[in-house]
Parts: C-alpha cells; sequence; structure tokens
C-alpha cells in the first residue's frame, strides 16, 4: 500500500489524487445505479462525462511532467539517460492511473446497459 502511495505522489498529486477522486465518483455513480429501480440513462451518460475526465485530466498531468522534465534538461544542460528515464516514467503514471479508471468506469457502463431493459442509445458515442 505504501507503494502505492509513493506512485501516486511521484506522479503529481495534483493530477493522480484527483483521478482518485473521480474513481471513486465513479464507483458511487455505479452502486447507485446498481440499487435506483430508476432509469439508469442519466447515471450512464454522468459515468461517461466523468471517465473522460479521468483520462483528459491524466494526459495534461502528462504534459506538465515532460515539460518540467525538458527544463530539468534544459537547466542542467546534459543530463544521464538514467535521469531522463526515471523522469519518463514518472511522466506516465497519471495518464496510466486515467485509462485505468476510464477502462473500469466503461466496465460498469457495459454492465449497467446490460442489465437495464429499455436503454436509449445516444447518437455519438
Amino acid at each position: 500500500m505504501n507503494q502505492l502511495l509513493d506512485k501516486f505522489n511521484e506522479g503529481g498529486p495534483a493530477f493522480t489524487f484527483i483521478i482518485l477522486i473521480t474513481l471513486f465518483v465513479l464507483i458511487g455513480l455505479f452502486v447507485r445505479a446498481i440499487l435506483s429501480k430508476a432509469d439508469k440513462y442519466k447515471t450512464i451518460e454522468l459515468m461517461k462525462s466523468i471517465s473522460w475526465f479521468a483520462v483528459a485530466w491524466g494526459f495534461l498531468g502528462r504534459t506538465f511532467g515532460l515539460i518540467m522534465i525538458f527544463d530539468k534538461v534544459q537547466a542542467a544542460g546534459d543530463i544521464a539517460p538514467s535521469v531522463f528515464a526515471d523522469g519518463l516514467k514518472i511522466a506516465l503514471i497519471s495518464p496510466l492511473f486515467g485509462i485505468l479508471v476510464f477502462a473500469l468506469a466503461r466496465l460498469g457502463i457495459v454492465f449497467l446497459i446490460s442489465v437495464q431493459k429499455d436503454f436509449k442509445p445516444q447518437e455519438n458515442n
């Protein structure tokens, strides 16, 4: 568990923890949709939007991370490949987490659609 928190901090807490919050929101929406007998269409649409936000936020975090890495490389001049590789690894943590949240949300959406009897499909997904 400590290693997971360390990775979250390495990936930029401003980005990874917001993605974690979106994961909790998505789980809450999923549970609410399961327990509710009402139409799940609005919940599914909301889950789609939030899952896309998680991906976009992760890639925004990656972009800021890459900018910081390149600033450090520029300031240092000549830099060891291992230091550069470590920076790239850190820059990939937030988009990876965003994609993971997106995939989990999409699995939940697929499940909700499969159990709903009268799902109204949207024209442009």
